[in-house]
């Protein structure tokens, strides 16, 4: 019998891969075809083994996705293209973040609520958006089981992983299934580091208290969230599947897994922009330029009036697996729009020894020691972004880098020990 175009290219989405145990606790998944031969491991993602295992774990169900431009397939097509064109699959809605389920939105805007043209599926919008207002747009959409497929970048301050929490939340209140398509941590998921959020400082760019640089996969994170916050955000836990990769180690860069990078954000162009982002986007909190406007955000740091001091005080730190060029931008927007500044850009050399956290803090440290402009945002979000008012009151205080890291190791340590045991993959 002939195949109708829809089911061949629902097919020919999850070729090169045969089925797989998809959930924690199932069993070991068959050999996969699909994805980089990197010495006999090969990365999938958690969409690639769903779907080549033809969406048993969704089968029976009315499924709506949360997702964004980066949730594709190896051969970039969009997952809600393929899931859409396979009769595997029910795909009744979408569900778009911060910047959009295409994508066509800046840094805190969306889409709003419209008719996918690609695909005739409704897309809601849940960006900002939590809690029993949101759990009734799940209720509105009518679908059983919600879906997530973002790329995260490892920052706590990324607004994709505090989305996943807030419809894990909105889930429970539903009454909704929620399953977790993993995909990798760019900046690998070895350890974890910087300050833990107080409480007291919690935002939609900090929930709850996760490190800022939290070393943990979209998968991992939905267990911790599922483990330690979500029964006391809704009263009990939310009914959750994980679909994990496989052949992802710990020690994985994103370059060493042969997937295809799609900007995650406007401001997310490479994997290098991940790998210092949970250091230099502090300087959101501040009146200098991160970059934003010009073709290597949070790369390059700069305000009017800085020289080729603050190159040379960063450089005197001695911070591994960095170099520190003196550098001069015109930001195109964002702060400083069409003015020439001067900066520095960063060069990460060696990127396991590079520290992006201790790295932010340094840079704060000499840009205010060697710049009289210097100053924090004046709703101090600062403190949003470090989980505290400690690094910014640290600072004015004359502080240096070492007492600043120091000060939080305490709290580190006690998220360390509860991160462990939501580790899903082995260490390399």
């Amino acid at each position: 019998m002939a195949l109708s175009r829809r089911v061949l290219l629902g097919r020919l989405a999850a070729t090169g891969a045969a089925g797989a145990a998809l959930t924690a606790g199932a069993a070991p998944a068959r050999a996969a075809a699909a994805g980089p031969d990197r010495g006999g491991r090969r990365v999938r993602t958690g969409f690639a083994r769903l779907a080549a295992d033809g969406y048993r774990l969704l089968e029976g169900e009315k499924v709506g996705v949360i997702t964004n431009p980066t949730g594709v397939t190896t051969e970039l097509r969009h997952i809600v293209d393929v899931m859409h064109a396979d009769p595997q699959v029910r795909l009744t809605a979408v569900f778009g973040p911060e910047h959009g389920f295409r994508g066509t939105a800046q840094a805190g805007g969306s889409e709003g609520r419209y008719d996918d043209p690609a695909t005739g599926l409704p897309v809601y919008d849940t960006y900002n958006k939590s809690g029993r207002e949101l759990a009734d747009i799940f209720t509105a959409s009518g679908v059983d089981t919600v879906v997530f497929d973002i790329q995260d970048v490892g920052a706590r301050f990324y607004t994709y992983i505090w989305t996943l929490y807030d419809c894990m939340v909105a889930a429970v209140l539903a009454g909704k299934r929620f399953v977790v398509l993993d995909r990798p941590n760019p900046v690998t998921g070895r350890s974890a580091a910087g300050p833990v959020l107080d409480k007291a400082y919690a935002s939609f760019i900090g929930r709850e208290p996760i490190a800022q640089a939290h070393g943990l996969t979209v998968a991992e994170l939905a267990l911790l969230f599922n483990g330690e916050f979500v029964p006391q955000a809704a009263g009990r836990p939310v009914e959750l599947a994980t679909v994990r990769m496989s052949g992802w180690h710990r020690g994985d860069f994103y370059d060493a897994t042969g997937l295809p990078w799609v900007p995650p954000s406007p401001n997310m162009p490479t994997p290098d922009t991940a790998l210092v982002y949970a250091g230099t986007c502090l300087f959101e909190g501040t009146n200098l330029s991160e970059g934003r406007g010009t073709t290597r955000p949070f790369e390059l740091l700069g305000a009017d009036g800085i020289d080729r001091r603050w190159a040379a005080a960063a450089t005197e730190l001695g911070l591994p697996g960095v170099h520190f060029r003196e550098a001069y931008f015109a930001p195109t927007f964002s702060k400083f729009q069409g003015k020439t500044v001067g900066g520095v850009q960063l060069h990460v050399h060696d990127r396991a020894a590079f520290d992006p956290v201790r790295t932010g803090i340094g840079l704060l440290v000499t840009a205010k020691r060697v710049w009289g402009g210097f100053a924090w945002r004046p709703d101090h979000g600062i403190d949003r972004l470090t989980g505290s008012a400690a690094v910014r009151t640290m600072i004015d205080a004359g502080a240096g880098p070492d007492e600043i890291v120091a000060a939080w190791q305490d709290g580190l340590a006690k998220f360390r020990a509860v991160r462990a045991r939501y580790l899903r993959y082995p260490p390399a």
